[in-house]
């Protein structure tokens, strides 16, 4: 399908709520023919309503059988989400009847919508830019009250709003390069360097906040995997159930009970952790247990945040030391920017110990370091706060813009290139046509964040990802 060269005169339809057997469903028209199509079956002419009305009827075939009783909402253009004329039929929810009323409205001239093609259509007309309608699909994908919040400032154009700002001062200087070009003979310059250089360090400055937020963007979007690791029987499944504050993992004072991941998801003020509790790590007793360590190495090596159990019972410092440099470091399933904390379980048998014994410069100390009892619940809610300090590690970035968006994180770090070969260009004393070129290539790439510069791939990536009915 073509995105730019989109035919807009078609009218589409799509199920706009989530396919199988409900109480309502909902089958969404857009188009120009929408409420042509929807009067040819419907008991009550739309022609002449007002917009944003609500009408009870009844939908027939061509034999007259009534299919299903519905409501149906109205929305005209260009006050609707797409700023053409939007009907949207609300009906029982058998699939039967949805099958049916989709099959009659193709009849009556209207053809299945293509993934995300109601947005398409919204950025299309003009109701919203690239990354607002990006963020239509982040707000339907969030599972988290960050997420969510993020999706919704994203979609309500405050992203946009920056971007746009920065690249209009960039079109403003680049208008007077241009200029320049015209006047080449005769040697002019309209646009005084050192104003340029401040406003490229200057727009450089705020593109480099954005491109750091995108870390903590990305675990708002996207969850933190949290990997639970450590020797067999540390511990590992009860702390599990303890921050779930349910008997999710089978707990056996049986060495090597799990074999394989157990994953489940926690929120902790907003933010989503996968927890993911793995097999013991030691050297495999059999085959099935050498293939549980190999799960657990890897997914240790893909994690964000590892949670490194310890028995203060079995396992002094020296024992702990030697296992992380065995099992850990030495096959290099730590990476240097996972987060790492320490956890000293069962203190309850043993409260003499000294957590500082356990200390590593380095690696192990009093901030990552928590003694905890995770059959007793101690210390399990500071546990949740270390936990969302170690990824929200600035927590008055959630206040301010964030991206979350690896396209546009792409986008933003070509421009901090493209802006340092302006600069680069302007010490070594290049000629304009040369600047000028390399101001374009960063007002392009701020542009496909915003839509201002798009392509039928481009659009085919985004929109592709999209649910039909949206």
């Amino acid at each position: 399908m073509s995105y730019t060269s989109h035919n807009l005169s078609d009218t589409i339809v799509a199920l706009a709520t989530p396919s199988g057997t409900g109480a309502i469903a909902i089958i969404r028209l857009s188009g120009p023919k929408a409420i042509e199509i929807c009067d040819a079956v419907f008991s009550k002419s739309l022609a002449e309503k007002d917009t944003h009305t609500i009408h009870f009827g009844t939908i027939k075939d061509d034999t007259q059988d009534v299919i299903d009783e519905v409501l149906v909402s109205l929305f005209k253009a260009p006050k609707s989400y797409t700023k053409e004329n939007v009907v949207e039929v609300s009906c029982h929810g058998s699939d039967y009847i949805v099958q049916r009323l989709i099959q009659l409205f193709i009849k009556k001239g209207a053809r299945m919508a293509n993934p995300g093609e109601f947005t398409l259509r919204a950025f299309l007309n003009g109701q919203m830019d690239l990354s607002q309608a990006e963020a239509v699909a982040d707000l339907i994908a969030s599972n988290s009250k960050a997420s969510h919040e993020l999706a919704m400032r994203q979609m309500r154009g405050g992203f946009s709003d920056e971007i746009k700002e920065l690249r209009q001062q960039l079109i403003d200087f680049a208008s007077l390069i241009e200029l320049e070009l015209d006047f080449s003979e005769e040697d002019v310059e309209f646009a005084n360097r050192d104003d340029l250089k401040d406003l490229i360090v200057k727009i450089q400055t705020l593109i480099r906040k954005l491109i750091d937020s995108f870390h903590l963007g990305n675990v708002i979007k996207n969850g933190v995997s949290t990997v639970i690791a450590g020797r067999p029987n540390a511990g590992k499944s009860t702390l599990l159930n303890a921050l779930l504050n349910e008997e999710r993992a089978i707990v056996s004072d049986i060495a090597g009970t799990t074999r394989d991941t157990v994953e489940e998801s926690l929120n902790i003020k907003g933010i989503q952790f996968r927890l993911i509790d793995t097999a013991g790590i030691r050297r495999a007793q059999d085959q099935i247990e050498q293939i549980g360590v190999e799960r657990t190495m890897e997914k240790i090596s893909k994690s964000t945040v590892v949670i490194y159990v310890f028995d203060v019972i079995s396992s002094g410092p020296k024992e702990l030391w030697e296992d992380l440099d065995r099992f850990l470091y030495g096959s290099r399933a730590l990476t240097a920017n996972s987060k790492k904390i320490f956890i000293a379980n069962k203190m309850d048998l043993n409260p003499y110990t000294k957590p500082e014994d356990y200390y590593r410069e380095g690696l192990i100390s009093e901030e990552n370091l928590i003694p905890v009892s995770a059959k007793n619940q101690m210390n399990i809610g500071y546990l949740k706060d270390v936990l969302y300090q170690t990824v929200i590690e600035n927590p008055q970035l959630m206040d301010q813009t964030i991206v979350s968006n690896t396209r546009h994180y792409d986008a933003l770090s070509k421009t901090d290139q493209s802006l340092n070969a302006v600069l680069n260009g302007m010490n070594t004393g290049i000629t304009s046509d040369f600047i000028a070129m390399d101001i374009r290539q960063a007002l392009y790439y701020l542009g496909t964040i915003t839509g201002e510069v798009s392509t039928d791939d481009l659009l085919g990536n985004i929109f592709s990802n999209f649910c039909i009915g949206k």
